[in-house]
């Protein structure tokens, strides 16, 4: 049996094509993947996300806790503050982990700092993938202390929806704010959403109960991710509808979006033994005067990768697919030189594009290289990431 998101009826009963993602039955897309993805681009866009892992931590040494197991620094994390980080540890398919095993990446992740709690101990999210959720919670839940942590896995009891585009936080002539979020929020709390910074974080409420508000996305757009109760999921998204230029959009169009934004997806150009630095994620990894699990593993291999991530752009508008080969043709020979962890057609330039992982020899934008695409030898160059930069005026 597939686990439904509280939204799956109202998926199924307006056409959205759904598939099975991650033991998920989600909505690919409702109309096509190229009109969703450009009209998310060019007005406001929403996207069922209720997949995703949801887990809270909570007492008084959380933070310290959270330090110790996550690549990115926690404790100068101020409330109402997020950031992207890895998640290492010990894989396991059991129900119980076994402590034997070389720590590997198990997941990438947002965590937050919210509010204290009632009884006034630290507080934080987590978001993780849909993929991974399962190992991630087991994973964590053995390393808990006896006390001073507690952590509640959310995702079932909760939703998520991911409103994203330029017009997200459009004004009218009057400069007052107007859009989906107008129709949910009073306008003052929708200005403290519209302050927010990238990646920050606001508690407030709708119908009555908690939500959790964070300037993020998957997509390259300005916008917002909105946590809600499961109970209040549906209301919140028919809300949002109401004022959504684009309407509803599936997965195929948001894997499309965070491709040109060159965002990495687990499973692509992150797995259990990724080389962070390699993979242009060095930023996400504070090894310095700190230890997490597989950190000494970690600082050994940086500096030392023979590759780098970059990005690829086709002649035409036939895509890559994840593995294919790249090659440098030269001379008359041609040697492999990497492979490509994520490709498709992009909408937004009308070509294709691909991530790839390859020599640091031939990294450089300008490049000149080749795909090996189902039998055939299509040229490419090197660019500089992102495919996509949003403007920000």
């Amino acid at each position: 049996m597939l686990q439904q998101t509280p939204l799956f009826e109202w998926h199924k009963q307006n056409h959205g094509r759904m598939v099975d993602f991650a033991g998920w039955s989600m909505p690919v897309q409702y109309s096509s993947i190229v009109s969703e993805h450009l009209g998310t681009r060019e007005g406001v866009g929403l996207f069922d996300v209720s997949h995703m892992g949801r887990v809270t931590v909570e007492g008084d040494q959380a933070a310290e806790w959270l330090e110790s197991m996550l690549t990115r620094q926690v404790r100068d994390l101020s409330v109402g503050r997020s950031r992207y980080t890895l998640i290492t540890g010990v894989d396991s398919t059991q129900e119980t982990v076994q402590f034997d095993g070389e720590p590997v990446i198990l997941d990438d992740a947002i965590v937050a700092r919210l509010g204290n709690s009632e009884d006034g101990g630290q507080r934080f999210s987590i978001v993780v993938n849909a993929s991974n959720r399962p190992r991630v919670v087991r994973w964590l839940k053995a390393c808990l202390p006896q006390e001073g942590v507690r952590l509640h896995d959310t995702t079932e009891e909760t939703a998520m929806i991911a409103v994203q585009g330029p017009r997200v936080f459009g004004r009218n002539q009057d400069g007052i704010l107007e859009g989906p979020l107008g129709n949910i929020f009073s306008s003052g709390i929708l200005e403290k959403v519209a302050a927010l910074k990238n990646y920050g974080v606001l508690e407030t409420e709708f119908d009555g109960k908690p939500v959790q508000v964070s300037r993020s996305g998957y997509t390259g757009e300005d916008g917002v991710e909105i946590i809600s109760s499961s109970l209040s999921a549906l209301m919140l998204w028919e809300r949002l509808l109401e004022h959504s230029t684009t309407g509803p959009c599936g997965l195929g169009s948001r894997d499309t979006l965070r491709l040109e934004a060159a965002m990495p997806l687990y499973g692509h150009e992150l797995c259990e033994t990724t080389d962070p630095f390699s993979a242009g994620l060095g930023f996400a990894v504070n090894v310095e005067s700190r230890d997490f699990p597989g950190a000494d593993g970690i600082r050994i291999r940086r500096g030392t990768g023979g590759r780098c991530r970059v990005g690829l752009v086709f002649d035409s508008r036939r895509a890559a697919r994840t593995g294919d080969h790249v090659q440098l043709s030269q001379d008359g020979t041609e040697s492999v030189c990497g492979e490509i962890t994520s490709g498709s057609f992009s909408p937004t330039s009308e070509r294709g594009i691909a991530l790839a992982v390859v020599d640091r020899a031939v990294g450089k934008p300008g490049q000149e290289l080749e795909a090996l695409v189902r039998g055939a030898r299509l040229p490419v160059k090197v660019v500089t990431l992102p495919f996509y930069r949003r403007s920000h005026q």
